[in-house]
Parts: C-alpha cells; structure tokens; sequence
C-alpha cells in the first residue's frame, strides 16, 4: 500500500457463533482462534494486503453475534459483491459476513456509534437442550419473568455500574445509560434484552446473574436496586453463562441506511411466532 493510492472504508455486517471462537479479541498469550484474526486474515486475502478490522462491540468468548459490525480500509478495488463472496470463502465455519458497503472515511464502528442492544436467552424447562445447547443457556428451575423484568427496572438510566463489571474490565469508569431492559417469556424461554450507550466487562451476564435468582425466587425484586446501589461487584452475584448471549443490533444515527438487521437472531423470529 502507497500514500499515492486512495484509500475507500469499507463497513460490513457480520454473524458468528461465539461457540467456535475464544471472544472477538486477538490473543497474542491464548490459544484459540478469534472472531478478529478470522476476519483480518480472510479480508487481507481478498484485499493482497494487512488489513486490520474494528468492530462495533467485542464479545467474550461464547458469546454470539447476529447483527455485528466491522469497519476496515483498503485501497483494492472491489466491488461490495466482491468483497462479500471473497471473504466468506475464506472465513471459517461459524462465521460469516451478510453485506458489505463503502461509506465515508469519518465513520467508525465503534466510535460512531450510540448505542449496542444484546439478546440473553434462556431455556427455562426440567431437561438441558441437546441440539443448541452451545447456543443458549439452560435453567432447570422455573422462572418468573414477570418478577425479572419488574427488578431490571432499577437498572434504567445513567448510573455506576460497577456491582455488574468484572474484576478485570479495563473500562475508563463505570458509568452507563441504560436505554432500555426488558425480560419476557415465550413458551419454555425467557428472553433478557438489554441497550445501553455501551456496556461493561461481562455486564450483561452479570445483570443475568442478579436476575435469574431473582425469577426462581431466592431473591427478592428489590435485590437488583441493592446491588446496582452497592457499587461492589462482591454484592452481586455470580456470572451467567456466554452461550445464551447474543450482540443483536448497534445504532449509527448519523448513517441511518446501513442494511442493519437487528431481527436477530433467526430463531428469535420463530419464538415470537409461538410464545404463549
């Protein structure tokens, strides 16, 4: 690559399943493959050059994507198919890119954006799932979802989040608006889903971890507000699982034509259809 070649940002829509991979991150000191190293090395492939990829919200390991997005540059030319075809041959099971577009070079996946929205989903019945069962986090006892959602309450707005942050979470402070949270039965599932201007360390699963005790009863509803008040991650408790979580959508006010589906992910549809 040379000063002289002009240089197109390219931003682009990605799915994967968390259960395959050791988080979004690179790790130089743990073995594994990661969402990102999948992503630079199938992309520099099609682009003949290094190409480093930034995403919207990184993810744990286990945790999954359904409406991820990425931002890189290249000065190769390509065309949005290209690009799209190119990289997904070269991706890994798991993995794959749904669209890909230029855009200006002042947006920033992350930078840009707003406001990141997970789904926390749980299989609320007596015997563990078989077939996602890497793709979904299982509770034996029964759940009063109604009770979950009335907790989760106390969680709306700007507040210090620290009672849900772990331990080693590199954040520069604590402090996140929390737009909206909502915990719902459909059937034998009970969905948490949460937006926020942006999200802590292993906050979302911690937040689950406060509110599952919660739904089976060993809690109280004022519980949540307690620990939120606390600011003391020992207060809380423990962290839920990765596999039920899933980065569904991320807002970009300034690039509202982005083909963003934030549907996801695809069985979400199927559950709404049959909830009860």
């Amino acid at each position: 690559m040379t000063e002289e070649q002009p240089v197109q940002r390219w931003v682009a829509g990605v799915e994967y399943n968390g259960a395959r991979f050791k988080g979004w991150q690179k790790q130089k000191h743990h073995p594994g493959p990661s969402v990102q190293e999948s992503l630079e090395v199938a992309i520099s492939e099609v682009a003949n050059h290094q190409v480093n990829v930034v995403c919207a919200g990184r993810t744990d390991a286990g945790v999954h994507a359904s409406a991820q997005v990425i931002h890189f540059d290249s000065p190769s030319v390509r065309s949005d198919r290209g690009w799209k075809m190119g990289i997904n041959t070269k991706l890994p099971d798991g993995i794959c890119v749904n669209w890909v577009q230029p855009i200006s070079s002042d947006f920033h996946a992350r930078f840009s954006a707003v406001a990141r929205r997970y789904r926390y989903f749980i299989m609320n019945k007596p015997v563990k799932p078989g077939l996602m069962h890497d793709q979904v986090t299982w509770w034996r006892q029964p759940l009063d979802a109604d009770k979950m959602h009335e907790a989760a309450q106390a969680l709306l707005g700007e507040h210090d989040f620290t009672s849900f942050r772990a331990r080693d979470c590199q954040a520069n402070h604590p402090r996140r608006t929390m737009k909206d949270i909502s915990v719902k039965r459909m059937g034998d599932w009970v969905m948490l889903e949460v937006c926020a201007n942006a999200f802590l360390y292993h906050m979302v699963r911690n937040i689950a971890g406060v509110l599952l005790p919660i739904g089976h009863g060993s809690k109280s509803v004022e519980w949540c507000k307690q620990v939120l008040e606390a600011k003391d991650r020992t207060k809380a408790g423990v962290t839920a699982p990765g596999e039920g979580l899933y980065f569904v959508d991320v807002e970009y006010p300034e690039y509202p034509d982005l083909p963003i589906d934030h549907k996801g992910p695809s069985f979400y549809e199927l559950m709404q259809m049959n909830k009860s």
